[in-house]
């Protein structure tokens, strides 16, 4: 297996390499004798660079002839775009299918709760993987806009025994059956995606569907495209690698070096192997993660724990928020010199908290800077304004900026959810 994935990859990178503008500089310097750890990380400010137009995108090693194109993020209404070749997408879908599959059982009934339009994937993306699951199922594809009362009466009328959707779609939807008195005793299994489930959701959705079992429905995104798939025996956050398809990598943030002892924290890192349109070559995904299992096992087990201090992209509820983006717009402030993102939970709802270290004392007034982050973000400020997020902005001395333990770099994102506690 591995020589065979060796070969996939030196094939891989040599078509990068050859056909894209991007890989050629990247690769410059790439010794002939080559192995995947002298392979540059790439810097996905670098990466989605000049990325729109497609045509000029100089990442892509050649046209887009046929296939689809889909939306990375949320946070702007020109939210970066993410392609596939037709049999690229047919290869995602059906390992993903693959894997979605352990989950379920000959005959199960799944509504598919996740989104649908404006270039989202996640409604088409687990449509094209359910029908190729190994077990036979039946879909009914209610995206996540039905109504919560129209979607219990048709849970008991159509028999429909397996929930598939976003955590905020499932706890929302959770919370108004509680809130009527409502128990769903025939859902057998809810399988979530996109981001985390956290304590006090999971305690919810355990009151309202008490016979159902709770795990994620997969680890993917439609920028890195396959990561992990999600069994029975894995815990909450817990994916095993797509041996055939991807390399998963874990590397420490201060050193740059892969980790491989279990239980240790560092970068996640993917490379996949279908992709030659788009190469995802040594692709930081922004999450932290641990291997579960010793080096060596096949589909080695691993477990997300938040997001990277250095993460491209930050995920709350529904939300992509991408981190450069906010740069522009807080570096254009009188006085700043520096700013980071702490992603926290309170009262059962994500928190954002922006610090903004200021050259003046006293420093000026929040609530401008406030407004204007959620004018320029409106997916941010429909998000605050619907109470699934609250957003804080604070101006702070520059000392009192988290920093990395060991590099004693200025952390971007500081994700302080608590994952380890979802996780026991």
């Amino acid at each position: 297996m591995k020589a065979a994935m060796d070969v996939r990859l030196r094939r891989l990178v040599e078509h990068a390499r050859a056909h894209s503008p991007f890989f050629t500089a990247l690769y410059r310097e790439l010794p002939a004798d080559w192995t995947l750890s002298d392979l540059p990380l790439i810097e996905p400010a670098d990466y989605w660079r000049q990325c729109q137009p497609l045509e000029d995108w100089p990442v892509l090693s050649g046209p887009l002839a046929d296939g689809h194109v889909f939306k990375t993020g949320g946070s702007t209404s020109d939210g970066k775009l993410s392609v596939f070749r037709r049999d690229e997408w047919q290869a995602f879908v059906r390992a993903f299918g693959q894997g979605l599959g352990r989950q379920l059982l000959p005959g199960d009934r799944v509504a598919n709760l996740f989104f649908a339009g404006d270039l989202y994937t996640s409604l088409l993306f687990i449509h094209g993987a359910l029908s190729h699951s190994p077990a036979p199922v039946v879909e009914f594809p209610f995206t996540c806009n039905v109504e919560d009362a129209a979607l219990a009466d048709a849970i008991d009328t159509l028999d429909i025994n397996v929930l598939a959707g976003v955590p905020v779609q499932l706890v929302r939807f959770a919370s108004w059956l509680q809130q009527a008195g409502r128990a769903l005793t025939g859902v057998r299994c809810l399988l979530y995606g996109g981001e985390s489930l956290f304590a006090e959701q999971l305690a919810l959705l355990g009151r309202v569907f008490p016979n159902a079992r709770i795990g994620s429905i997969g680890c993917a995104s439609v920028d890195a495209g396959l990561i992990g798939a999600a069994g029975p025996d894995c815990a909450q956050g817990e994916h095993r690698v797509f041996d055939a398809d991807t390399i998963v990598e874990i590397i420490d943030e201060a050193s740059g070096l892969p980790i491989t002892e279990p239980d240790r924290k560092g970068l996640l890192v993917v490379s996949n192997l279908q992709r030659r349109l788009m190469p995802v070559i040594r692709y930081p995904t922004g999450d932290l993660a641990c291997w579960r299992e010793p080096a060596g096992r096949p589909e080695r087990k691993f477990a997300l724990q938040g997001r990277a201090s250095r993460g491209h992209r930050v995920r709350v509820c529904t939300l992509s928020l991408f981190p450069d983006e906010l740069d522009p717009l807080l570096r254009g402030q009188d006085g700043v010199l520096a700013w980071q993102l702490l992603v926290g939970r309170r009262d059962g709802v994500d928190t954002l908290s922006l610090r903004v270290a200021s050259e003046y004392a006293p420093a000026p007034a929040a609530e401008p800077l406030r407004e204007r982050l959620l004018t320029a973000q409106p997916a941010l400020a429909e998000l605050c304004r619907q109470g699934l997020l609250r957003l804080d902005v604070a101006y702070c001395a520059p000392e009192a900026m988290l920093t990395h333990p060991r590099s004693g770099k200025l952390m971007r994102v500081v994700d302080q959810r608590a994952y380890e506690e979802v996780a026991a």
